[in-house]
């Protein structure tokens, strides 16, 4: 019996959602839980899973269609069912939804193919060998983990996520499991509410460039990234104050203990956790950072609830670590580094990208010195991490005695409304991160 697919509703409010890319054609066979289509909110973008095992049937609307929440957009049959092939009715989108939607530019996925060059005959996912296109990577070096060697779409981010740690930086890395890359017009995805800026990552393929005098229309996200960075910079009064942190006594602790860390706890040690932990700390002893101003009332949070910007290949995200008051550092490590690998996954929830008083945002993957951050609103302040790097350092000892050192240094920019956080409020919020950071003495496990 041929089984209907509905536009899911991705959360109480979300009424509609665009179709932004058909992961499979009409005739395709798929398999339970095997990803059907993409589809983007005004909250999150996400994969569809086919609900069952079958062959595609009918494809009701087009790529760039917006549909109501339960509307049918796919029908899948039986694969017993599907010994004939579709008609033309069953194929393409009606006259009608046509008329009444983008028109769709057929992009079919391929079927697994097996690889010509290995005498192992390695099968891949369409999806795997789609991000494989996407991220310039060569199959043939990605170790496949499903059944006889199959390279699956999990693969290919672990490879993908390999890589990036490889070309980071050996001795000062500045935690690349979030870099914030310049947003570019990609498929539609979640709205971001953050615009620390910088290159895309080095691992990911640049995406392809418009063509001189080309006039392109803003995607979903790109257009909500407009509307929200507008918003913020004519309500907040922004103020950016910078500090230089000397990060030698962690970068010496991160390399002593990274190898040891991933193998107990099976997440990498970066500098994220570090600079989220004394954050947190902070906005507990110093809570006007992490209030909000609601009318002409402040609302103080119960909770630190921490945004994490996260880079995507199409924009910028801005998962949610929800009470990250009440976990330890091992607790934020993992938390950091799951959502991120669910957010490039398209795998966050809508409750996940929303709800934080306070932002992360890390504009110094490539050693750029310092971001001044627009604030993620609602909240009323946001940090920018600059790019980490060895420089002499003037240190002078008990006894007055100067001397130069070589040293890691870091720094970090907060920028903050200034309608409720004064410059004294900032100021000593960021001298204390500071001390926190350069006199680090917590448990990292």
């Amino acid at each position: 019996m041929p089984t209907e697919v509905a536009m899911p509703q991705m959360g109480e409010s979300i009424f509609e959602g665009t179709i932004t890319k058909w992961l499979k054609k009409t005739g395709d066979p798929i398999e339970k839980d095997e990803p059907l289509f993409e589809i983007s909110t005004d909250k999150v973008d996400a994969e569809i899973p086919s609900p069952v095992a079958g062959i595609v049937r009918e494809v009701r609307f087009p790529e760039g269609a917006t549909v109501q929440v339960n509307t049918v957009v796919a029908v899948i049959a039986d694969t017993a069912d599907a010994v004939a092939a579709p008609s033309a009715t069953e194929s393409e989108p009606s006259a009608e939804r046509m008329a009444t939607a983008a028109p769709a530019e057929e992009k079919p996925a391929p079927e697994e193919e097996t690889s010509p060059a290995s005498a192992k005959h390695v099968r891949y996912s369409p999806l795997a060998r789609r991000l494989a296109k996407d991220n310039n990577i060569d199959l043939d070096q990605v170790q496949g983990t499903g059944s006889e060697g199959r390279v699956t779409k999990e693969d290919v981010l672990r490879y993908l996520e390999q890589q990036e740690e490889a070309t980071a930086q050996p001795a000062v890395s500045t935690t690349p499991e979030v870099p914030i890359p310049v947003p570019a017009s990609r498929p539609p995805a979640a709205a971001p509410v953050t615009a620390s800026v910088a290159p895309p990552p080095v691992s990911a393929a640049a995406p392809a460039a418009a063509l001189p005098g080309e006039l392109v229309p803003l995607t979903k996200m790109r257009a909500i990234i407009a509307q929200r960075m507008a918003v913020s910079a004519q309500t907040a009064p922004h103020v950016h104050t910078v500090f230089k942190v000397d990060m030698t006594r962690i970068v010496r602790l991160r390399e002593g203990e990274k190898a040891n860390f991933e193998q107990r706890n099976g997440v990498k040690l970066t500098y994220m956790p570090f600079i989220a932990v004394a954050a947190v700390e902070m906005l507990r002893k110093f809570p006007i950072v992490n209030a909000s101003l609601e009318g002409e009332s402040i609302r103080y949070h119960q909770n630190v609830n921490l945004g994490i910007a996260v880079a995507l290949e199409w924009g910028l995200i801005v998962p949610v670590i929800k009470q990250a008051e009440e976990r330890n550092f091992l607790g934020l490590a993992r938390a950091i580094a799951d959502l991120a690998q669910r957010a490039r996954g398209k795998r966050l929830k809508p409750d996940e990208i929303s709800g934080s008083t306070f932002t992360l945002t890390n504009s110094g993957i490539f050693g750029e010195e310092f971001g001044t951050p627009i604030i993620n609103q609602p909240d009323s302040a946001i940090l920018a991490i600059g790019g980490l790097k060895k420089e002499p350092v003037v240190l002078t000892d008990e006894h007055g005695n100067d001397s130069i050192a070589i040293r890691s240094v870091q720094h970090f920019c907060l920028g903050f409304d200034h309608r409720i956080i004064d410059g004294a409020d900032a100021g000593r919020f960021m001298n204390e991160f500071k001390k926190t950071l350069e006199n680090w003495n917590q448990d990292i496990n």
